[in-house]
C-alpha cells in the first residue's frame, strides 16, 4: 500500500490539473449564476469546444516527442475551405469529401514531417512556416469569401445527438453513462488484482473505492444532464473513441513506447534502435490528420468556410496539453491529460463568454493559466527530484 502523501507527490501532475479543472468549474457556476452546469450550456460547451479535443489529441503526441505544431490552426482553415470546394461547389458526395480531406491533412503533416525529419529544419520553423502558407493557400482558396452552406449530412458530426427519448428524456446518455460507470469500476478492480498479483503498488481499499465514487457521480451527473437536454452529442462520441484508440496507442504499443523514449532522450533512444526520424515524421502526420479532422468539425458546426477560421487555435490546444500534465522538456504527457486541460480550457472560454468579458480580457487570463502551468510543471520536476 502507499501513503496519500507519497501518492499524492508521485502523481503530483495529475491530481494539480483535476483539482485546478474543479475549482475552475466551482468558480464559474458561481459567477455565472449557475448557467454553466445547466444541462444546455453542458452540450453547447461539448460541440464549442470539440475542436480543441481534437487537436490536443494529435498535440499531445508532438508534445511528448518534444516539439510544438503552430500549423494547425491554419491547417484548420485550408482543410475547411478545401471541403467547401469538394462538397458545395463540385457536388463530391460527403463521405468521399471526408476521405479525401482526411488524406489531405496527412499530406500536410507529412509536408512538415519530411522538412522536420529529412532536411532537419526545427519543428519551430517547419510549422512556423507552414502557418503562414497554409493561411495564404485558404484565402486563395476562398478568395477572400466565405462559402456555404454545406449539405445536412455533413454536419452530422459537429452539431447532431445520439437519442432515445421519451417522456422528455433521453435514455441512450443514461445507459451510456450507467455502462461506463460499470466498465470503469470493472477496469479498476482488474486493475488493482493484476498489481497486487505481481506485488506492486496499489491505493489504500478506502481511496480507491473514494476514487470511483467521485468518479462515478460525477459520469452520473454529466449523463444526467445530456439526458435532460437532447441526447449525447456525435461529437462527443468520436472524441471519447479517439482519447480511447489514442491512449491504448500511448500505453500499450511499441510505437507509444518509442514516442516517449524520443521525447525523454532523444540520443539515447537513437542508440537504443529507435528510429527517431520515423518517430518525428509520423506525430507530424499525425497532427495534420488531427488538424483536418478539426477542420471538418469546425466548418460543420458554422456550416461555412472562412478565411479566418482556425486563427489562435494552436494556442488553445499547446495550452490545453501543458494544462493537462505535459512536461515543456518532451517524454511526459498523457491524453485524459490532454483532454482535461482541453476542458478546463473550453469551460474557461465558456464561462467568460456567458460573463460577457471582452476578448483581450479572455486573452489575458489564457496567458497566465498558461504561465501557471509551465510553472506547476517546473515545480512538479523539482518535487520528483527531491522525492
Amino acid at each position: 500500500m502507499v501513503s496519500i502523501r507519497r501518492l499524492i507527490r508521485g502523481n503530483i501532475r495529475q491530481y494539480g490539473m483535476i483539482i485546478a479543472l474543479g475549482g475552475i468549474v466551482v468558480i464559474f457556476e458561481i459567477i455565472t449564476g449557475g448557467v454553466l452546469l445547466l444541462p444546455m450550456n453542458i452540450t453547447n460547451l461539448i460541440m464549442q469546444t470539440s475542436y480543441i479535443h481534437v487537436m490536443t489529441i494529435g498535440m499531445m503526441l508532438v508534445i511528448i516527442t518534444g516539439f510544438v505544431d503552430l500549423s494547425i490552426g491554419s491547417v484548420v482553415a485550408a482543410t475547411g475551405a478545401l471541403s467547401a470546394v469538394l462538397i458545395i461547389d463540385n457536388g463530391i458526395p460527403v463521405m468521399w469529401g471526408f476521405i479525401l480531406i482526411l488524406v489531405l491533412g496527412v499530406v500536410i503533416g507529412s509536408f512538415h514531417g519530411f522538412f522536420i525529419s529529412v532536411i532537419n529544419v526545427p519543428p519551430f520553423i517547419t510549422t512556423l512556416s507552414g502557418m503562414l502558407i497554409f493561411r495564404g493557400v485558404c484565402w486563395v482558396i476562398l478568395t477572400g469569401q466565405t462559402k456555404g452552406p454545406y449539405p445536412a449530412s455533413f454536419q452530422t458530426m459537429s452539431i447532431r445527438y445520439i437519442s432515445f427519448m421519451r417522456g422528455g428524456r433521453d435514455y441512450a446518455s443514461l445507459i451510456a453513462g450507467a455502462v461506463i460507470i460499470i466498465a470503469l469500476v470493472l477496469i479498476e478492480l482488474r486493475d488493482r488484482k493484476s498489481k497486487m498479483k505481481y506485488d506492486l503498488h496499489v491505493l489504500p481499499a478506502y481511496l480507491s473505492i473514494a476514487k470511483l465514487a467521485v468518479i462515478s457521480l460525477l459520469i452520473g451527473f454529466f449523463a444526467y444532464s445530456l439526458s435532460s437536454y437532447e441526447g449525447i452529442p456525435v461529437i462527443l462520441v468520436v472524441i471519447i473513441g479517439l482519447a480511447v484508440v489514442y491512449s491504448f496507442i500511448m500505453k500499450n504499443t511499441i510505437l507509444g513506447r518509442h514516442i516517449y523514449s524520443v521525447g525523454g532522450n532523444q540520443t539515447a533512444a537513437r542508440l537504443s534502435g529507435i528510429n527517431v526520424e520515423k518517430i518525428k515524421f509520423f506525430v507530424f502526420a499525425n497532427m495534420g490528420l488531427m488538424s483536418a479532422l478539426a477542420g471538418m468539425v469546425v466548418a460543420g458546426r458554422l456550416n461555412a468556410a472562412t478565411p479566418g477560421a482556425g486563427n489562435g487555435y494552436e494556442l488553445d490546444a499547446i495550452a490545453a496539453c501543458y494544462i493537462g500534465g505535459a512536461s515543456t522538456s518532451g517524454g511526459i504527457g498523457k491524453i485524459v491529460g490532454g483532454i482535461v486541460g482541453a476542458m478546463v480550457m473550453g469551460v474557461m472560454n465558456n464561462g467568460m463568454s456567458i460573463m460577457g468579458w471582452s476578448t483581450d480580457l479572455q486573452l489575458i487570463i489564457k496567458g497566465f493559466v498558461l504561465l501557471g502551468a509551465v510553472c506547476f510543471d517546473l515545480y512538479a520536476k523539482k518535487k520528483s527530484t527531491i522525492a
